[in-house]
């Protein structure tokens, strides 16, 4: 339905939809370089995903990924390039727990605030969004050393902290791809364990269905709180480290908050919040924005028309539950009819 409406779409602008689509699958699956640039793509977007899962399986909705992620990107790039001189394991392991901690820390504030005076999380980490960004600026502009500092951004990573090896690049005909996508199939299976196999996981579900419950039978639901955002923002912070150590190879000033945060919420409500879910919606995501590029460039269609196109088919992949909710109704009112008949 949602290719159908974006189709539709087309024709009333006067585009033909057959050429539209063919650039976007010709463009997403012209090469293994570009197959390789899919999996690029989706690995952040797997992390921001499964920290605003995490967060949401205990009722909160953490908006502030953009900012944890931004966070694990400076501060991982910043240490891998102190580390350029040291053992790839030690400045790679170095790099991506720091940009664990700057993830996380940057979460804990909002769930501590949340968890004890009552705060909204969403007010709270939309305002830590912008705090983060300018904070990244001024680190770059007035903290990190300037032999480390190019045009608007840092010197690209060294070896030594990169989460690039030949043997990936060369298997996908040169592409960006990297560890971070092996990290990200890790990820996925370690959170699913957490939040389906232990005992914490049970408690941020629980806490998330029943706060109150939660605390009837036991449970410490400020701690659950402030937990699970830990966690939820140490995810978007590792999303920020591949981008640093893997996507780019360094860090470049922005000018507002990353794509990848508010993309990631929207991956992780298309999979429905579970791991393998989120797999999927991760590199269907990646394949529409991949693929988009390509439609003005060999179709002629509109950059913003793309988005529209785009922006249709994932809304229609989003709402299987009201069509699902339709089919229930359709196939109640048919059982009623079938009982009013044998009347």
């Amino acid at each position: 339905m949602g290719f159908v409406l974006g189709a539709i779409i087309m024709i009333v602008f006067g585009y033909n939809p057959i050429y539209g689509y063919q650039a976007m699958l010709d463009t997403a699956f012209q090469s293994s370089k570009s197959i390789g640039e899919i999996f690029v793509m989706a690995a952040p977007l797997i992390f921001t995903a499964l920290g605003f899962s995490v967060a949401n399986s205990a009722g909160f909705f953490n908006i502030g990924l953009s900012g944890q992620a931004l966070a694990g990107w400076v501060s991982s790039v910043w240490v891998g390039l102190i580390l350029n001189d040291s053992p790839r394991i030690v400045a790679i392991l170095a790099a991506v727990i720091v940009g664990i901690l700057a993830g996380a820390v940057a979460a804990a504030i909002p769930g501590f605030l949340r968890a004890y005076f009552g705060t909204s999380e969403v007010i709270v980490t939309i305002m830590m969004n912008y705090i983060l960004l300018h904070i990244s600026t001024h680190i770059v502009n007035n903290v990190i050393a300037q032999k480390y500092i190019s045009t608007k951004g840092t010197t690209k990573m060294v070896e030594a902290a990169s989460l690039k090896t030949e043997f990936l690049s060369s298997i996908s005909n040169g592409s960006r791809l990297n560890m971070g996508i092996i990290l990200a199939a890790v990820f996925l299976v370690l959170i699913w364990f957490l939040m389906k196999k232990t005992t914490l996981g049970y408690e941020i579900r629980a806490v998330g269905l029943n706060p109150f419950a939660s605390e009837y039978a036991g449970m410490s639901s400020k701690r659950i709180i402030v937990l699970s955002m830990v966690i939820s923002g140490a995810l978007a912070g590792l999303g920020g480290v591949v981008y640093g150590l893997g996507t780019f190879g360094n860090f470049f000033i922005q000018g507002s908050s990353l794509s990848i945060g508010f993309d990631g919420m929207a991956v992780s409500l298309l999979g429905g919040g579970s791991s393998i879910g989120i797999l999927l919606s991760a590199i269907l995501f990646s394949i529409l924005k991949l693929g988009g590029q390509g439609m003005p460039l060999k179709a002629g269609v509109p950059t913003e028309l793309v988005d529209v196109v785009i922006a249709s088919i994932i809304f229609f992949v989003g709402i299987s539950y009201l069509i699902k909710f339709i089919l229930k109704k359709i196939e109640a009112k048919k059982t009623v009819k079938a009982e009013g008949g044998q009347a």
